[in-house]
């Protein structure tokens, strides 16, 4: 049986329910979009986290299943940066998420990622989260290159039963351009990915595109996770 990583929803969320994307605070930020203090998220998560059986979490909504949401960003100096864009095909373990677009590499943290082989907590002194991430992103993609990674918030979605028992750690995992860049998708059995354009995801939001409630409240702020560069001025 799956063991996912939780955390109990009160402890995560002591005052309030944010629903799309609450930012991590940034030392910069003077705007009135709501933030919230990474190190403290992650130090809530660390002391109150602990493993369970999936089919008891996913009716659990006192529970928030913890998941690493990765967006892979190549830097191209000729094009601007472009998104990682997959869709999940019918042989995909997740049959929710079938046919789906998304552009969050991610899924449940497990007990392998810590070295636990049940439903025990995890250990203070193993980030759990960013191995977890990594794993899902190994398993997925390939990704070679210079490596650039910035955590940007938490997403929280509670108008659907399956966004109820689940928060997204969002964060952009981004390519410097140079000849050893690569982004390709490692199990094209489950998955088809291609490198688009902020503009293209744009584009397929506004004509109804299929994508993951998450994955669409992203590319409504798109451009504020992957600019585009300005031209510099002459």
């Amino acid at each position: 049986m799956e063991f996912v990583y939780v955390v109990p929803r009160e402890a995560l969320f002591p005052t309030c329910y944010p629903q799309g994307l609450a930012r991590f605070a940034q030392p910069e930020d003077r705007d009135l979009r709501p933030t919230m203090d990474r190190a403290e998220i992650l130090e809530r998560i660390r002391r109150e986290a602990f493993f369970v059986e999936r089919p008891y979490a996913e009716r659990s909504p006192h529970l928030k299943q913890i998941i690493p949401y990765t967006l892979v960003v190549a830097e191209d100096d000729r094009m601007g940066p472009r998104v990682l864009l997959v869709r999940r095909l019918p042989q995909g373990g997740e049959q929710r998420l079938v046919g789906k677009l998304s552009i969050g590499i991610g899924g449940h943290i497990n007990p392998v990622d810590c070295g636990l082989d049940g439903d025990h907590s995890a250990s203070a002194d193993v980030d759990v989260i960013a191995i977890g991430a990594q794993r899902e992103i190994d398993e997925e993609l390939f990704v070679e290159g210079e490596l650039r990674l910035e955590a940007v918030g938490l997403i929280n979605d509670d108008s659907n039963p399956v966004g109820a028992v689940h928060v997204g750690l969002v964060q952009v995992l981004t390519l410097a351009p140079g000849a050893g860049q690569r982004v390709a998708v490692r199990e094209e059995e489950v998955l088809e990915g291609k490198l688009v354009t902020p503009g293209e995801l744009r584009q397929l939001l506004d004509e109804g595109a299929n994508f993951e409630t998450w994955s669409r409240m992203l590319v409504e702020i798109i451009d504020e996770l992957v600019p585009v560069p300005q031209p510099a001025l002459p």
